[in-house]
């Protein structure tokens, strides 16, 4: 991956790079996300080579510090006892607690989870809070369960994972299959098990149990933040611009509302099936009413809009980016959108790409948009805006107190700004142009190489 431009190679880094492969073969999305930051932070190396090779910097900071993988045995409303398997990696702790998501998906392994808890280092490091990254999960599918089944799983999860975590050590959080129930369920497992209300051991918890407002709305409220000042940068007004977004979830639907805040037309929302159009904008009600109540397929979507069009997936380009629109947001996986569909959406004439996922775009459609001249928001920077509304959650647990939605909001807004900044110096001095992922991962990578120089060699 060359980021578009011929530059001078670095052996170490191409050594570190041979290394990783051979350590992690099976491993696809890992060495993907790997790849991705090390190549684009080459010229940063080649500036550091000796003391970073000296420090051992890159293999120390590609290996987690703890990976913790677990059995997980729960009964169903059937009275049958089901195994699953749950994870934890702890990756970087230099410049504070682990901090990161816990997905419950069936396509989770152990790959997936080092290729999240990798990422959330990154993205920890650009909000400039102090937390460390980290990821978790399970292979257990949320999918039609019951809240009796929800619970017994959370319950087995947790009376294993509450070793390994703590307000000071690692604090979880939701990620997909993850939500308000399940963290409900799993901090009251947390409570009884620890005989104490440690309140900053979880976040994205209820209001009435320590939670935050605006933490439901932040991950999409902050990428339209960042999304605003990157188009800003470059000449574009988000108001009036139509809007396709992948997926229909918690990123998906406040990115649609922060989207219709700032002026911008929805016409396309998805989920694993297929996609809705609707040329005279998206009810975001609707959808809502759909997915946050009644858990159902967006196809539903039809009953109440007629008039919509409903797209189903079809081959290995989702329908959702057969859309013609200016702006583009992926909120729902990973690798969502390869080279074929990056391809597509370029000759459609997208102006911007926005990852409210993490990782949507494989390493070549990432340098295909760059190529010509596409703005892409990278997930590590832009879809930051939960995990910075978490750590602002572990700070009122501090403090004993709460701040008001504004308030948060406020704060919020103001990080974003700050990242987005973070990613256009960085690509500046180092000349990559609107190459904003390099630039998020070079002023991330500062951070954290500065922190883990500064404590040794641990």
């Amino acid at each position: 991956m060359n980021y578009c431009l011929e530059r001078k190679k670095s052996a170490y880094l191409e050594e570190v790079i041979r290394k990783i492969e051979d350590k992690n073969k099976n491993e696809v999305e890992f060495i993907q996300a790997v790849k991705e930051v090390l190549y684009s932070l080459e010229p940063l190396i080649i500036k550091n080579e000796e003391e970073y090779r000296s420090n051992a910097l890159l293999e120390r900071l590609t290996e987690p510090e703890r990976i913790v993988s677990f059995r997980v045995p729960w009964v169903d409303s059937k009275g049958k006892i089901n195994v699953n398997r749950g994870y934890r990696v702890q990756f970087n702790g230099s410049i504070g607690p682990y901090k990161g998501g816990l997905r419950f998906h069936p396509s989770v392994n152990q790959s997936i989870m080092k290729f999240l808890a990798f990422e959330q280092v990154f993205k920890n490091s650009l909000t400039g809070l102090p937390i460390g990254g980290g990821k978790g999960g399970s292979d257990f599918n949320p999918k039609d369960k019951t809240d009796f089944e929800i619970m017994s799983f959370c319950q087995s999860f947790m009376t294993e994972l509450y070793k390994y975590i703590g307000q000071d050590t690692d604090v979880p959080a939701g990620d997909i299959g993850v939500g308000g129930r399940e963290i409900g369920y799993l901090f009251g497992q947390y409570r009884r098990i620890r005989n104490a209300y440690e309140a900053g051991v979880l976040t994205g918890k209820g209001l009435e149990y320590g939670g935050s407002l605006a933490r439901k709305e932040a991950t999409g409220y902050g990428l339209l933040y960042f999304m605003r000042e990157m188009l800003s940068a470059n000449g574009h007004d988000i108001n009036g611009k139509t809007v396709t977004i992948s997926g229909s979830g918690n990123v998906a639907i406040y990115a649609c509302e922060k989207s219709q805040q700032m002026g911008a037309k929805v016409i396309a929302m998805s989920d694993s099936s297929g996609c809705i159009y609707d040329e005279n904008g998206i009810n975001l009600e609707i959808i809502k009413d759909i997915k946050e109540v009644k858990r159902a397929r967006i196809k539903e979507y039809l009953k109440s809009v007629p008039s919509a069009v409903y797209k189903e997936n079809d081959g290995d380009i989702p329908a959702v980016y057969t859309i013609k629109a200016d702006i583009v947001l992926p909120c729902a996986t990973q690798n969502d959108i390869n080279l074929k569909t990056a391809q597509l959406l370029v000759n459609s004439g997208v102006i911007a790409i926005g990852e409210g996922a993490n990782m949507p775009c494989s390493n070549e459609a990432i340098e295909y948009f760059i190529e010509n001249n596409v703005l892409l928001a990278p997930a590590k920077a832009a879809n930051a805006g939960g995990v910075a509304t978490s750590a602002l959650e572990m700070s009122q647990n501090s403090i004993r107190t709460f701040w008001s939605f504004e308030e948060v909001d406020k704060k919020l807004e103001n990080i974003m700004v700050n990242i987005f900044n973070q990613c256009k110096q960085a690509a500046d001095e180092f000349e990559y142009g609107i190459n904003y992922p390099a630039g998020a991962n070079i002023a991330a990578f500062k951070k954290i190489a500065s922190a883990m120089i500064a404590q040794g060699v641990i």
